[in-house]
């Protein structure tokens, strides 16, 4: 996994001096017996706390995006990875970049992530014109 660098500096945080375990946990206790009992990679050996879920961490999500969201209605985790995908499309960064860093299997499934619009067509329909009709002054 890579992190960015302000995601590196608020791990340190986020561990709480942990060095193994999941790294988002659940606010309680993992159960230890029964049919829901999480495997042991799941469980922080520190804490005893589990494995936060996806369906946890998009709530948890939803309601801290609510005010910033124009629908009040909180943004959906997988938000994060669509505005990523968005914004270094954007950057410039080719398809093949793209699918390494999100690690799809077939770049035709970033279609719907990746939506540049207009001014990305002009641009590269401009630098690749042998014209070059609009010449730096």
């Amino acid at each position: 996994m890579h992190w960015a660098t302000a995601t590196a500096r608020i791990l340190p945080r986020l561990l709480a001096g942990r060095t193994c375990g999941p790294v988002f946990l659940a606010d309680r206790h993992a159960p230890t017996s029964g049919p829901r009992t999480p495997a042991a990679a799941d469980i922080c050996p520190a804490t005893g706390h589990g494995r936060l879920s996806y369906p946890r961490a998009e709530y948890l999500f939803k309601t801290a995006t609510a005010k910033l969201d124009p629908h009040r209605q909180g943004w959906p985790l997988h938000q994060l990875r669509h505005s990523a995908l968005q914004h270094l499309a954007q950057a410039g960064r080719t398809a093949p970049e793209l699918q390494a860093k999100s690690r799809h299997q077939h770049l035709a499934s970033l279609g719907r992530y990746v939506r540049l619009g207009e001014e990305t067509s002009a641009r590269i329909t401009a630098e690749a014109d042998p014209a070059q009709r609009r010449r730096a002054r």
